[in-house]
């Protein structure tokens, strides 16, 4: 589990610096982004909170 998040992290950091400068307003890409950012927010605290249901390894 903690493997994932992390990887989830990396990438979402990732994101945010590959799309640096790119004008947000243009070709919609403001609300595109603003729902993947929603959805791997959701995503990271399902993850977190099933953690206990996962046995340790």
């Amino acid at each position: 589990m903690d493997g994932a998040l992390e990887e989830l992290d990396v990438a979402m950091k990732q994101l945010r610096k590959a799309v640096h400068g790119i004008p947000y307003r243009a070709g919609g890409f403001k609300n595109t982004h603003h729902k993947l950012a929603l959805d791997m927010a959701m995503l990271t605290v399902l993850i977190d909170s099933a953690r206990p249901r996962f046995p340790r390894r």
